[in-house]
């Protein structure tokens, strides 16, 4: 046995059986290593942007860790967009990075890099493992890093003489962690500022936007008159029908000044103080009034359903029910293909317990309003803004829940950085349907220009903000990546794609023109 295989073992003996990877020469011992362990899943990533977002979007769904292989510095920095919006997910993730061997670091060969350094932005938790000896060791310190909490994205280095190299040593068990209890001082100060009689926003991520903790702070907004809202950008909300609906804190400046005019206090549950995504001249960084107070029940480290229970308990709210959204099965929509017709549609067809990944961008501001009566379901979001992110989260929702639909809606700027991830839906055969929003511009790049006061965009701005001259084709780029694929420019269209798309196994791309 050499220490790639022990890394396989100790993956496997800690309950992680998918590598989504991207190899090269230096990983070839590990990649040997997966090849005599077939019960890990390997996944291949044309880009390492797809294979980071689809350990992103495996963990959020699986609730565990992927493994990633990456090959090298440059293979990590390639993927450290997505790396990125992991890390604002609190997503568990336990990327492998190949290395030179120890020998061949000082002659500085052309992929010599500073791997650490590269690392350690984008992890919470960078090692370099030195013998194979180590190797087991080293990966269950990475798997218990990674499901700390919060959870983390950890880095093991791999230097190739360490994958090679005999050991007799055997897998080892990471130590897994338990969210901290609630705290009981937070509990009592919460409880009291629920009932000073100050207008009140209990604002929530993380776990606190489960089903089961939403009906809880649905019970304690119900008692107390507070309101409960989201932070802008979130890992996973469960939402839709005969669960509670909850509104997000607006992207736009204004619409979020507006939205908390009102608001004298805020208790964060899982989330931060609302902040603009920006800064813009003449307009606040915070979207709270200046006078609001902050105070926290509980962080992403605590056991947050565990906190608002007790909070419940506290202003007794225990014995309320919760309000649920209604089903709201809308006709599919007919006329113009617009963005408020996309979600009609989705809210008539989407399956019930099916998943949404969305990097809808600029389009999918209304999403929310728009499917609050939609079938139940997950709804995950870019969570960093790092964009490129959709095509391959989808990939690793669908490889951790293969029995249910997943349906992704992509903006088309943002996709043609992740485009890849479609060959990667083929060959696994996954259940996803895309949607290309397909507006051929950035055009949150048009309205950023419009809010930092650019003016209009004249012909220079304009190139670098539209995606026209030529357009795309996606359904011409799905095809050649092995995914059926059809376009639509009326919503009767549209509908018609998607009601066919929902009741079939396997990918199937739609081209919007919107």
């Amino acid at each position: 046995m050499n220490g790639a295989d022990l890394l396989c073992q100790t993956l496997l003996a800690n309950d992680i059986d998918v590598c989504f990877s991207n190899p090269g020469t230096s990983e070839m011992h590990f990649v040997a290593a997966l090849d005599r362990m077939p019960e890990i899943r390997c996944i291949l990533g044309l880009s390492e942007t797809v294979v980071t977002a689809a350990a992103d979007g495996y963990a959020r769904m699986a609730e565990k860790p992927a493994a990633t292989l990456l090959h090298l510095g440059p293979g990590l920095a390639n993927g450290l967009a997505n790396l990125h919006n992991a890390r604002r997910a609190f997503s568990p993730v336990v990327n492998v990075v190949g290395d030179h061997t120890t020998a061949h670091l000082p002659h500085d060969a052309p992929l010599t890099s500073d791997i650490e350094g590269l690392a350690r932005p984008m992890s919470q938790w960078v090692h370099r493992t030195s013998r194979a000896d180590d190797v087991g060791r080293d990966a269950a310190r990475a798997i218990g890093a990674a499901m700390s909490w919060p959870r983390q994205v950890a880095t093991l280095i791999l230097p190739a003489d360490a994958a090679w190299s005999e050991t007799a040593e055997a897998p080892q068990k990471a130590p897994l962690a338990s969210p901290l209890a609630p705290d009981a001082a937070r509990i009592a100060a919460a409880a009291q500022a629920l009932r000073n009689g100050r207008s009140t926003t209990l604002l929530l991520s993380g776990m606190a936007l489960r089903a089961g903790a939403l009906e809880t702070a649905s019970r304690i907004a119900q008692k107390t008159g507070a309101r409960l809202m989201a932070q802008q950008s979130n890992a996973r909300t469960e939402r839709g029908a005969g669960r509670v609906s909850i509104a997000r804190v607006p992207y736009n400046v204004d619409e979020a000044l507006a939205t908390l005019a009102d608001t004298e206090q805020v208790i964060l549950v899982g989330a931060k103080a609302p902040a603009a995504f920006f800064a813009y001249p003449g307009k606040p960084s915070s979207m709270l009034p200046p006078a609001c107070a902050v105070q926290t029940l509980a962080g992403q480290d605590t056991d947050l359903a565990a906190a608002l229970a007790e909070l419940a308990d506290a202003v007794g709210a225990t014995g309320l029910a919760p309000v649920l959204a209604p089903e709201r099965r809308p006709p599919l929509p007919t006329g113009a293909l617009t963005p408020d017709a996309i979600f009609q549609a989705l809210t008539a067809t989407l399956p019930e317990n099916s998943i949404v990944c969305d990097e809808t961008i600029s389009s999918g501001r209304n999403f929310f309003a728009q499917t609050a009566g939609a079938p139940s379901h997950d709804y995950l979001q870019i969570t960093g803004g790092a964009i490129g992110w959709g095509l391959g989260n989808a990939v690793g929702a669908a490889v951790a829940c293969p029995d249910r639909k997943v349906v992704v809606l992509q903006a088309d700027g943002s996709g043609m950085y992740i485009n890849q991830a479609l060959w990667t839906q083929a060959r696994e055969g996954l259940d996803v349907v895309t949607v290309i929003f397909a507006n051929r511009r950035y055009a949150i790049l048009h309205g950023e220009f419009k809010s930092v006061g650019a003016g209009a965009p004249g012909r220079n701005a304009s190139r670098m903000l539209n995606l026209d001259q030529p357009a795309i084709d996606w359904t011409g780029l799905a095809r050649s990546m092995g995914v059926e694929a059809a376009r639509a420019e009326t919503a009767e269209a549209f509908s018609r794609l998607l009601a066919a798309a929902m009741t079939r196994k396997g990918p199937f791309l739609i081209e919007a023109l919107i």
